[in-house]
């Protein structure tokens, strides 16, 4: 299987999904099933932001993780119908469908939400859905803040407020993932991961950054949870393709970059003799060279 627990894992980022994309952010319906049907024909399993930043992925031997990622909680992305499911040419309804036509392919994904999130379905309803159905919630700031731009007690305050937010739409869920918004981090960073305002206290697994480059192996020596690179979704042809999923999975899928591929044993690091070196510390009594 050629197992490879320290590839590269492409944390893909979406925003709107739409017929007529307004920018280079958004995507329409049909491109965004393609890009799903090739992540399922290619033998990528969607996983969790949790998933990936704590190293907890469990996925079948000789597969690959992929992260789904969509900011700012637009109706594009989730909407419910009158019977309480997702409508077909939303993402989640898209995401659904395909998964449904591939075995082992999961409806996974992580939604960074602000402070009005879903609103033709309702904040709380929407969050509410997400969350029984397997799907991570995310923190993106109350006012999809530029961080950089606020002291550390304002950065709290997006921050912490969020996630209050959050919590008074939908008890119970668990806030544990951050999307920098605009990609930008604070001054200091650390506190993109844990912080405290008003009596509220956050604290994140990871800081996911704007789309750039594959992220590497949350057991890799390189994995710094305060800055993980995302890669934006775009066609082959799209403005700064160089730089978006099209190419970044055809070089994962020629070799030009090492790719993650699991072992299918969740309690090991499997990866090529020679690799010792790049396993990090806290990692180390799993490791397994071949």
């Amino acid at each position: 299987m050629a197992a490879d627990e320290l590839g590269f894992v492409p944390v893909l980022m979406y925003h709107q999904i739409v017929p007529e994309p307004q920018g280079v952010y958004d995507r329409n319906p049909d491109d965004f099933r393609a890009e799903l049907e090739r992540l399922a024909r290619e033998k990528y399993v969607p996983v969790t932001a949790a998933a990936y930043s704590t190293g907890t992925m469990d996925l079948p031997a000789g597969t690959h993780p992929v992260v789904l990622t969509f900011d700012d909680s637009s109706d594009s992305q989730l909407r419910l119908g009158a019977d309480g499911e997702p409508v077909a040419d939303c993402a989640v309804g898209i995401l659904r469908d395909v998964a449904a036509r591939h075995d082992g392919f999961r409806p996974v994904a992580t939604f960074f939400v602000n402070g009005d999130p879903f609103p033709a379905t309702g904040g709380g309803k929407a969050l509410a859905w997400l969350h029984a159905n397997g799907f991570e919630i995310g923190n993106h700031t109350l006012n999809h803040a530029k961080l950089s731009a606020l002291t550390g007690g304002g950065v709290q305050r997006e921050i912490a407020a969020n996630q209050k937010a959050i919590a008074d739409a939908a008890p119970g869920i668990r806030v544990v993932s951050m999307g920098l918004p605009f990609g930008i981090q604070p001054d200091p960073a650390r506190l993109a991961l844990a912080g405290s305002h008003d009596g509220v206290s956050y604290r994140h697994h990871g800081a996911y950054l704007v789309g750039a480059n594959p992220a590497p192996s949350p057991y890799a020596a390189s994995f710094d949870p305060v800055g993980i690179p995302r890669i934006r979704s775009a066609g082959p042809n799209a403005e700064d393709a160089e730089f978006g999923s099209s190419r970044w999975l055809d070089k994962l899928a020629d070799g030009t970059v090492r790719r993650y591929t699991s072992d299918g044993d969740p309690e090991r690091v499997s990866y090529p003799e020679g690799g010792r070196g790049e396993v990090a510390g806290e990692h180390r009594e799993r490791a397994r060279p071949y």
